[in-house]
């Protein structure tokens, strides 16, 4: 693996930098600190910047010395919100603010891209240009949405956007990347089901929505397999049910809350079509009847194909075809999708490890995503940083691929 000697030089200062993100979390559009933060870095790197896309977002553009350098471009892409998690973690760089917690290693995204961009910013011995998309509220936000609508793709036009993941249980110096669906759609329902309060004692005098929601909570299961084709993928999960307030009493309603996740938006249409039929029916054959409410979120992340092949490519040549993986899709969402829907592009991961990377400090929870005793692995840095550099030195040393070039 041949990782930049400056990168390595710089590895601790970068180091420093991400453990001072992840011990002052913001959660997403609050992201005011850690704006600044970057934007100061790179202006020090002589790296012009432009700030507020999607409210804290932070743009920094490197244009390389070739003769076709301000005719390409592409978008790398870090996320920088943080988790509303109170962390369990008592080692120095812990978070300061309690309820606020960088546990899904966006600190070392920023960490790794921002490792990139000084290199890059030193060494502009490429054809093209290189913005760097500092992308707010990832989670749950829909940051990479509003950067579009305030104008990302219009203000840095460019052939391509990359973001990347960190992956626990994947062996550090290991990546994956899958063509095509990877990460689902991120969808959420709420029903109410409206019946008639009665005495417990006595519930032949109203009508129960409790049994009513109970049915369709069974119900739903089946337009899995029954309605979706085998070969179909999706997830319903009723997570909430909420109903009563004292145990003689039948109440008047009852509310189901949930999510559903699918990898294609006919699924999903399919899904949401017939849970609402059967919320329908299902009230009225009780004689009750239901409010039905579904909020589609993040859209399916789906992968471009010429352009996952370049990367991957871009992985076996860094680290050896035997540490490139396929990755296996995941039923969890990413607003990355909002990007992929605009332009070619890819999604991918890179290997966090085991946890063996904790030392003192680190709770007794494992060392996974969204868990309180979750932190990132400092030795991705110069690897991921090194990535992100062979990325684009070899995207402005090909041919502008034809997928790349539309709109």
């Amino acid at each position: 693996m041949h990782i930049p000697a400056d990168i390595l030089d710089q590895a601790d200062t970068i180091r420093g930098i991400r453990r001072d993100i992840h011990a002052h979390p913001e959660l997403c559009f609050e992201e005011v600190r850690t704006a600044e933060l970057i934007t100061r870095r790179l202006k020090e790197w002589g790296i012009p910047v432009h700030t507020g896309l999607g409210k804290t977002g932070v743009v920094g553009t490197i244009q390389g010395q070739g003769a076709n350098a301000a005719k390409r471009a592409i978008g790398l892409r870090a996320d920088i919100d943080a988790l509303p998690i109170t962390e369990r973690n008592t080692f120095g760089h812990a978070s300061r603010h309690a309820g606020r917690m960088h546990a899904c290693g966006h600190d070392g995204h920023i960490a790794m891209l921002l490792g990139a961009a000084q290199h890059l910013s030193r060494n502009r011995d490429f054809d093209g240009t290189v913005h760097l998309v500092f992308q707010p509220a990832e989670e749950g936000g829909g940051g990479a949405r509003e950067m579009i609508r305030d104008g990302l793709f219009d203000r840095f036009p460019m052939e391509a956007i990359f973001g990347i993941h960190n992956w626990p249980g994947l062996a550090v110096g290991q990546f994956a990347i899958k063509d095509g669906p990877c990460f689902a759609s991120s969808n959420e329902f709420k029903i109410v089901v409206h019946g008639k309060g009665s005495h417990a004692a006595m519930p032949n005098l109203g009508i129960d929505p409790v049994p009513v929601a109970c049915q369709m909570v069974q119900s739903f299961q089946a337009i899995l397999t029954r309605n979706l084709r085998p070969i179909d993928t999706g997830v319903i999960s009723v997570t909430m049910l909420r109903a009563g307030e004292a145990t003689n009493v039948v109440p008047d309603t009852c509310t189901l809350e949930g999510t559903v996740r699918t990898f294609t938006t006919d699924v999903l249409d399919l899904i949401e079509r017939r849970m609402k039929e059967v919320a329908d029916h299902t009230a009225a054959a009780f004689g009750a009847r239901c409010e039905f409410e579904f909020q589609r979120n993040y859209p399916p992340t789906v992968n471009h194909a010429a352009e996952t092949a370049f990367v991957r490519q871009v992985m076996t040549d860094l680290v050896g075809a035997d540490n490139v993986r396929e990755f296996e899709p995941t039923m969890g969402a990413e607003d990355f999708s909002y990007f992929l829907q605009e332009k070619p592009g890819a999604y991918f991961v890179i290997g966090n490890g085991e946890g063996d990377h904790r030392d003192g400090g680190h709770g007794l929870g494992p060392c996974m995503l969204h868990n309180p005793s979750y932190d990132f692995n400092d030795s991705l840095i110069p690897i991921g940083a090194a990535f992100w550099v062979q990325l684009a030195q070899r995207w402005f040393a090909s041919s502008p691929r034809a997928s790349s070039l539309r709109a």
